[in-house]
């Protein structure tokens, strides 16, 4: 008798400019493509190295998506770009990174289709919302996902 259990894809890089990205700015990513793949969900791994802040503020991470590939949620556009995020923000809010020291690195991880009720919209890309009070780091941003499926053991 075989056993399904859960497997990770291949940790893949996250095409998003967030080196330097000034405080009150908002940035998203190009669009990850799951027509092909099929995951049935993705973790995603967010590192904001934040500069000298003046108080403790936050580092917002939306995700956007898209039904038909093309067109996604207010105002996303799925391309590696500048944001202006409405207020309240449409998309949905996948983590909130608080920013207590200044000068430092942080890490955050958290799943997609958490954020569409359990299931992985065709398209999807994650906005990164700068309200730390200080530009970002001119080095050390990233974000990486790594596609969840199930396999048979």
């Amino acid at each position: 008798m075989a056993d399904v259990k859960q497997a990770f894809g291949t940790s893949t890089s996250i095409t998003i400019t967030l080196n330097s990205l000034a405080s009150g700015s908002a940035r998203e990513s190009t669009a990850i493509d799951n027509t092909s793949n099929l995951f049935l969900d993705a973790l995603v791994r967010v590192s904001i190295a934040v500069g000298t802040t003046a108080a403790p503020k936050e580092i917002r991470i939306y995700v956007a998506g898209s039904e038909d590939g093309t067109t996604y949620e207010d105002p996303a556009t799925g391309t590696d770009a500048a944001i202006t995020l409405e207020d309240p923000p449409v998309t949905k809010i996948a983590r909130v990174i608080p920013v207590p020291t200044s000068s430092k690195t942080y890490e955050a991880l958290f799943t997609v289709a958490q954020c569409f009720g359990g299931a992985m919209p065709r398209k999807w890309n994650i906005i990164i919302d700068n309200q730390s009070g200080a530009a970002l780091s001119g080095s050390g941003n990233s974000a990486t996902y790594s596609g969840i499926y199930q396999t048979v053991v």
